[in-house]
């Protein structure tokens, strides 16, 4: 670890301003103030014990530091406490406002294809491409408004799963004829070969399909242009027969480890990422790995810089979560 590294993190107050927290109300300034007073007290109170005979003396100082420790403990619960309820109202304002934004998306898109439907009337080539240009920019707004929706039930464990048992296979392969064009267009091949022996799953197919068609289109976005590939595997979990185990895999620009951490984090977008100039919200992966959470299943990745990527995700084998209910009851 470098000195830079190391200075780095030592620097606990830089965390502490970007939230607009001062030193007695930034936990981490707190929690260290705590810990000298905690030293310092249990080397006095050594000493002390050492020269004086009178617990008395021996008393009163552990009283005093006790009653100093929960003045600090109150400031840090508090603090916290403050972090927390920031952390809710704008959980609840991201939702209220996307919410009140979808209403006014919607009316504007069903508005626009009605004009480019030509119903209300002839359209010319020039004012049909400006109405492609605004129905574009209407539908990376409603993506957005529906990925900050989803963050927010996520956050709040309101996310609606309608739970049942389907064939991923079949799943997967819809989404690589989906996706087929957008491969080609960026001279990328999608490999993928149905796995006979995968049996079905237990999730919420649709959530499910927002999860797969990410990672393909990550992958796909993300691949060497002209020698580009993806694969997409599907197996039964050796290290737990209750699971299969999906595998997104490309040859693209892959990521570096500094920011491994922050792979699953909300709007995450590497500086190598955004180089390659794609579009993108930076909310996929951390929905994404929501809803895996959600499943019942888990979601990773492994990666190195110019080598590519591999995300990978498990989801309960349908018969196996039956059986479970059934034993349960």
């Amino acid at each position: 670890m470098s000195i830079k590294t190391i200075l780095k993190k030592l620097d606990f107050m830089s965390e502490c301003r970007k939230y607009g927290l001062g030193f007695w109300q930034c936990p981490n300034s707190l929690f260290l103030v705590m810990g000298i007073i905690i030293i310092v007290a249990m080397i006095l109170t050594y000493f002390i014990g050492i020269r004086f005979v009178e617990p008395e003396a021996v008393i009163i100082i552990v009283c005093s530091v006790t009653v100093i420790l929960l003045i600090i403990g109150h400031s840090l619960v508090n603090s916290f406490t403050r972090i927390a309820e920031a952390n809710r109202m704008k959980s609840e304002f991201v939702s209220i406002v996307s919410h009140q934004l979808r209403t006014p998306l919607s009316a504007l898109k069903w508005s626009l294809d009605l004009l480019r439907s030509k119903r209300l009337g002839d359209i010319n080539d020039k004012e049909m491409e400006y109405l492609d240009i605004i129905n574009e920019s209407g539908n990376k707004m409603i993506k957005l408004v529906n990925d900050l929706l989803n963050v927010s039930r996520i956050e709040q464990g309101r996310l609606l799963m309608q739970m049942k048992a389907f064939s991923t296979e079949d799943l997967i392969e819809d989404i690589v004829k989906e996706l087929r064009m957008l491969a080609e267009s960026c001279n990328v091949e999608i490999k993928f070969k149905r796995n006979k022996e995968i049996p079905s799953v237990y999730a919420d197919p649709d959530k499910i399909r927002m999860v797969v068609l990410n990672l393909i289109d990550n992958a796909i976005k993300y691949s060497k242009k002209g020698e580009g590939w993806v694969k997409i595997q599907t197996e039964k979990y050796l290290k737990d027969k209750k699971m299969i185990l999906v595998t997104v895999t490309d040859n693209g620009l892959g990521i570096p480890d500094i920011l491994k951490k922050q792979v699953f984090g909300k709007f995450f977008r590497g500086e190598n990422l955004v180089r390659q100039k794609v579009e993108g919200t930076g909310l996929g992966l951390f929905i994404a790995k929501g809803i895996i959470k959600m499943s019942g299943g888990d979601m990773g990745f492994e990666s190195e810089v110019n080598k590519g990527s591999m995300f990978w995700f498990t989801l309960p084998i349908a018969n196996k979560v039956k059986k479970a209910v059934n034993k349960g009851r």
